[in-house]
């Protein structure tokens, strides 16, 4: 992200998340509170870049729709925004719902960006403890939506921020009365924006002062990354765009790599999803253009 900017992607997921919340049916992921950290005026500009864009995604799709502006953006928003954002949500909830069951009291949101959960539960207000790290720039930009909507921050949602390109470190985070106890992280939309070793010195500075039973949901790109194309060419596309915000991605993986880097952590994966088994899961049966994006894979990982 450039320096001193909120990221640019977080505010484009929280488009498509409150678009989806808003048009789509059936809910793949309904984040109802999104919308409200969007200006009515940037959710208008952002409908309007995208359906005046829509030469830059596909030309056939601009042709065929060329009257009906609001099937344009429907066709972008599911195609190349929307996926992504909301199968992982989903999947990572889901996770965290059932360690909730099983007793878990801390939760910490690794490049949170606009995250709306302790928003949609206030009902665990007094029972988990919710932990958000982001960059400085795109915490600011958050805290200033969430004043502007008139929305107070619990007591149980702690804002820290971090650069996770940079050498990360506990120590900001103990200072908001992070306890060393069974914690579930999440890391979505992240691995993609950092280096290989990056990803290696963060999950190991993570996981080694936490206990056995702690875990990790995560979502990557496989080796295929810069080489598929995708249907309507919206891999290529997803790459094109983090260029021109100022957000390059720099890493894919193999399995084999991912299972490696962890297992060097200390962490065993518990469940993967692959492309395939995330349009299962997620996507099937729908009559509409959401699918599973092509080279994108979700792990839940645990601590031996």
């Amino acid at each position: 992200m450039k320096a001193n900017e909120p990221s640019v992607t977080s505010l484009v997921s929280a488009f498509s998340r409150a678009y989806h919340s808003k048009h789509d049916t059936p809910k793949v992921f309904d984040d109802f509170v999104a919308k409200k950290l969007i200006s009515e005026q940037e959710f208008a500009d952002i409908s309007d870049n995208m359906i005046n864009g829509i030469h830059f995604f596909n030309r056939e799709i601009a042709e065929k729709f060329k009257d009906h502006p609001g099937e344009i953006l429907k066709w972008i928003t599911q195609v190349q925004l929307s996926p992504t954002p909301l199968a992982r949500a989903a999947y990572c909830e889901e996770v965290l719902v059932n360690e909730i069951k099983l007793g878990l009291q801390q939760y910490v949101i690794l490049g949170a960006g606009m995250d709306t959960f302790c928003f949609r539960h206030p009902e665990l207000e007094n029972s988990l403890e919710i932990y958000e790290m982001d960059h400085p720039a795109t915490q600011a930009f958050k805290k200033s939506r969430l004043s502007q909507a008139n929305l107070e921050i619990p007591k149980n949602l702690h804002l820290i921020p971090v650069d996770f390109t940079k050498q990360y470190s506990f120590e900001n985070i103990q200072e908001k009365d992070f306890e060393k106890k069974i914690t579930l992280f999440s890391l979505l939309g992240v691995s993609f924006y950092l280096t290989k070793e990056e990803l290696t010195r963060l999950l190991n500075e993570l996981f080694t002062i936490m206990p056995e039973g702690s875990s990790i949901v995560f979502d990557y790109a496989d080796e295929n990354l810069f080489m598929e194309k995708g249907f309507s060419n919206r891999v290529e596309n997803m790459l094109k765009l983090a260029v021109v915000g100022g957000e390059p991605m720099k890493s894919c993986f193999s399995y084999l790599e991912i299972e490696k880097i962890l297992e060097d952590a200390g962490l065993l994966i518990y469940e993967h999803l692959s492309p395939t088994a995330i349009n299962h899961r997620f996507f099937r049966n729908r009559t509409d253009y959401l699918t599973a994006f092509e080279t994108v894979h979700y792990i839940h990982a645990v601590k031996k």
